[in-house]
């Protein structure tokens, strides 16, 4: 039974930096892993990714601003974010699929198995 638990999401001044954690228990897969995130009124759209070599992709939108990461050992996803802008506040998801080698592949929704429940991520003018 797997279960993901994102945590950092916070109300933050445009410019600024935060850095969400997605725990992941019960997960035994080296498939994708990913951030989504869903503003209101707007489909959710895939952030960012990464797979079991390291390989990650990025939407446009946070190219050069975004980085994600992982942390094999204990199985927690990260999502580095700095140079915040308005635009980028959402509830922000993690999720992790069964499996999956190519990047920019894993920013699509359809591929994903298991969803956490969201952080919320506000970024003020």
């Amino acid at each position: 039974q797997v279960q993901l638990v994102e945590s950092g999401g916070s109300s933050v001044q445009a410019g600024g930096s935060l850095r969400l954690s997605c725990a992941a228990s019960g997960y035994s897969y080296s498939g994708c892993m990913g951030w989504f995130r869903q503003a209101p009124g707007k489909e959710r759209e895939g952030v960012a990714s990464i797979v079991s070599d390291g390989t990650t992709a990025y939407a446009d939108s946070v190219k050069g601003r975004f980085t994600i990461s992982k942390d094999n050992a204990k199985n927690i996803l990260y999502l580095q974010m700095n140079s915040l802008k308005p635009e980028d506040s959402a509830m922000y998801y993690c999720a992790a699929a069964h499996s999956g080698l190519w990047p920019v592949y894993c920013l699509r929704e359809s591929k994903y198995n298991y969803w956490g429940q969201g952080t919320q991520v506000t970024v003020s003018s």
